[in-house]
């Protein structure tokens, strides 16, 4: 009950410091980027497994959705479309792990984040280029989530179920199989594991969750244009992960608050600093920067722990 009651604490001194619809718009953007840091905690720290480029995971959840609701379909389905995509494109991306490993699939990972992203350029007809694409509000059965209380509210759904899955994974057999393959992947294929299927599993259900937190993310922000979903963004999540703690469920979260938070923390420190200091380019890269060395030190297995 602990970490739930501090993490109800830190959303209520947002609200209380933001304002209540500011800062329920963030809390809304917490709980989208804890879906997408859950499917690195599955590749990560479950399955041990390199992903350098799972922004593109997002970015294909995105826009799908956007493409769907652009159709007039209904965005629940474009929802299920979206977690398909995802889960296709972690399958492929995992391929190259039967015949690679450590930095070289890294880097392969980190390739299909690359082609991706220059296929939404590439493909304006379908994407809208570099000039962007507007998506509509997520409409429920009639009912539009387009304040930021009702996206709060289905950002934070969305969590618990993604959470409730990915826990009752990490206990099955598939789970068990995921941190053999961890621990030790010659073992594991002795054991008679097939480590490839495992490891595409994993791609697959980290990609899933990328998808899903990339179509939330596109009826909340309401704009998509391609450099969002570049390498900026995979760092972004990974370094979500390292600091939240890969190895537990939760890490996901605490990762989100510390991305979504650290922004406006400096935004507020920058007020209080003199003007020729406020202004100085780089101080958001030192922000994180002092963060991931303050975890190094304090909090080497994530502040999950």
């Amino acid at each position: 009950m602990r970490p739930a009651l501090a993490l109800l604490a830190l959303a209520a001194v947002a609200l209380a410091v933001l304002g209540v619809d500011y800062g329920l718009s963030q809390l809304a953007f917490v709980a989208t980027w804890a879906v997408a840091g859950l499917g690195l905690v599955i590749i990560l720290g479950q399955s041990g497994q390199i992903s350098l480029g799972h922004g593109a995971f997002l970015a294909v959840g995105a826009y799908v959705q956007a493409g769907w609701v652009a159709l007039g379909a209904p965005p629940l389905l474009g929802l299920g479309l979206a977690l398909a995509a995802g889960a296709l494109l972690g399958g492929l991306a995992s391929l190259p792990g039967r015949r690679l490993g450590g930095l070289a699939f890294g880097m392969s990972t980190l390739a299909v984040a690359l082609i991706v992203e220059e296929a939404l350029v590439r493909f304006d007809g379908l994407t809208g280029g570099a000039s962007g694409l507007s998506v509509p509000p997520l409409v429920v059965a009639g009912w539009t989530a387009s304040d930021p209380l009702a996206q709060c509210a289905v950002s934070a759904a969305v969590l618990a179920l993604a959470l409730l899955a990915c826990r009752r994974l990490r206990d099955s057999r598939l789970g068990r199989a995921w941190r053999a393959v961890r621990d030790d992947e010659v073992a594991a294929a002795a054991s008679g594991i097939d480590t490839g299927a495992v490891k595409l599993r994993a791609f697959a259900v980290g990609g899933a969750l990328g998808a899903l937190a990339g179509a939330l993310y596109a009826h909340w922000l309401g704009y998509l244009s391609p450099e969002q979903f570049g390498l900026p963004l995979s760092f972004e999540l990974l370094m979500l992960a390292f600091v939240g703690g890969a190895s537990r469920l939760m890490g996901a979260v605490w990762g989100a608050v510390v991305i979504v938070a650290l922004p406006q923390a400096i935004a507020l420190v920058r007020e209080a600093l003199p003007a020729g200091v406020a202004n100085l380019a780089g101080l958001e890269l030192l922000g994180f920067g002092l963060v991931l060395v303050a975890v190094v030190l304090w909090r080497p297995a994530g502040l999950a722990r």
